[in-house]
């Protein structure tokens, strides 16, 4: 074996890093640890050939008469440099990354290139006996021509390299940079690569990034902004649009209470005057679903606050309890006559803030729809009462004792002061007798809230078992 080492260095260095090449696509990148270990045993097998045949990477081959042999030696000692530079940082690169994650990527790459530049060098000075400082001087008025000539290239570069010494963004924030918004999915040492709301890639050079506005959205990780601007016309007296955009706020059951939301008056033309609300959620995910949410429930409170943007109904003035009767779903199946002669059987009944308007176990004698006002719908967990769900205008209660006349199984408490109109159940009783669609209505709307309730209760956070030494301490109290 040690006769074929000598006779044939090179066969043997070649098939040592084929199967060296082999193995490392074999283990996979996951298994990092594994991979140093192996590219670091060929090593030390591939010196060990060297050494039988030889052949010192630090110095010049030594067979100058035979030029096979000479050749032989020259490829293995270039190879030495390279194969210690590699291995040199595959060793460095998996401790930079395993501390640093994926944001180390762009040092590791840089060290990297600064290792084989030096192996490459000491190649070229101790096997090939290269003038060194020669060497060096022309690399450097090269090096020169290369820099002005990539100038923007390595502009980005080094703005990638304080954008991961700073960290204003990390992957999977999400981000604007100079007005291009999306997640960032990778950080190179040229460009910032970022997910649209669209689908698309938006790839940012970093030089661009680093001069540029950025807004992370991701940081603090748990609030998030969210704002809806309305237009009403001027001629409704802002007082009374701000009331009915603070119900708003104060029915948006998604948005922190910790944090103060607030209405403002962003701008004023003489046809329309647009209004501004600000709130603050715990997941990026749910912004449009929170802002669609908010436009709606801003819609129905200005109109049950008698706000009209001229709709067309001009020609047709209904009452608020015919409005509502249209506005309800479960009433579409009546017919405009039907609904004209229910409005005037509803009874207007005014409530105040903190008044509990259905309790817990009572059974409702009518059906109630809310006009104006914000209300809280509790359930209880077996032990308290956990808020379920905000209702608003155009949204009835009650459905459970009209149908079956069972108890509520939620409290209705009032968050704000507001009206709402009862229906008695023998003025429904008619209905619901004559009119299948209005009872499939109303017990799908009790299916609902079924699924509502105990969607509520599964995420019933789970008490946690005091032990050990405070649990002994609590006990002694």
């Amino acid at each position: 074996m040690f006769t074929f080492l000598q006779a044939h260095p090179l066969i043997c260095a070649f098939t040592l890093i084929l199967i060296e090449l082999s193995l490392w696509q074999f283990i996979g990148a996951s298994r990092r640890n594994l991979r140093v270990c192996v590219r670091t045993g060929f090593f030390v097998m591939f010196c060990l050939v060297m050494t039988a045949a030889g052949i010192s990477p630090l110095q010049p081959p030594l067979w100058p008469e035979d030029p096979i042999l000479n050749l032989v030696a020259t490829v293995l000692g270039i190879s030495w440099w390279l194969f210690a530079a590699r291995v040199l940082t595959v060793i460095l690169g998996n401790g930079l990354i395993s501390r640093g994650g994926q944001s180390a990527r762009l040092f590791y790459d840089l060290m990297g290139g600064l290792i084989f530049l030096i192996g490459i060098v000491g190649a070229a000075a101790y096997v090939l006996q290269l003038p060194v400082k020669g060497l060096l001087a022309t690399s450097g008025a090269m090096a020169i021509i290369i820099g002005l000539a990539l100038q923007s290239t390595l502009s980005d570069v080094f703005s990638g390299i304080v954008i991961n010494t700073t960290k204003p963004y990390q992957l999977d924030d999400q981000i604007s940079i100079d007005g291009t918004q999306g997640k960032v999915v990778e950080i190179d040492w040229r460009s910032t690569h970022l997910i649209t709301d669209m689908g698309g890639m938006a790839v940012v050079p970093n030089s661009l990034a680093a001069k540029a506005r950025i807004i992370n959205f991701s940081r603090p990780g748990n609030v998030h902004g969210v704002s809806v601007i309305i237009a009403v016309p001027s001629s409704v007296r802002p007082r009374r649009v701000i009331d009915a955009l603070e119900k708003t706020l104060r029915g948006t059951q998604e948005l922190l209470p910790d944090l103060s939301a607030k209405v403002s008056v962003k701008s004023s033309q003489l046809a329309c005057t647009e209004y501004e609300l600000k709130g603050y959620i715990d997941s990026e995910k749910r912004k449009t679903e929170v802002c669609n949410l908010m436009f709606d429930l801003a819609h129905r409170h200005l109109q049950a606050a008698g706000v009209s943007w001229g709709s067309g109904q001009d020609n047709q003035p209904w009452s608020r309890q015919r409005q509502l009767l249209e506005d309800v779903r479960i009433f579409r199946s009546l017919s405009s006559e039907e609904r004209d002669q229910l409005a005037c059987e509803m009874i207007p009944v005014d409530y105040q803030a903190d008044e509990v308007i259905l309790a817990f176990g009572e059974v409702a004698d009518c059906l109630m729809i809310i006009s104006t006002g914000v209300v809280s719908v509790s359930i209880h967990d077996g032990e308290k009462l956990i808020e379920a769900v905000r209702l608003g205008p155009a949204e009835v209660m009650g459905e459970e004792g009209i149908l079956t006349a069972s108890s509520s199984r939620g409290e209705f408490r009032s968050i704000t002061s507001g009206r709402l109109f009862r229906i008695e159940k023998t003025t429904l009783d008619n209905q619901l007798e004559r009119l299948g669609d209005l009872k499939t209505a109303l017990s799908n709307l009790q299916d609902q809230r079924q699924e509502i309730r105990q969607a509520v209760v599964m995420q019933k956070p789970v008490e946690i078992k005091k032990s050990g030494l405070l649990h002994w301490l609590l006990q002694r109290k």
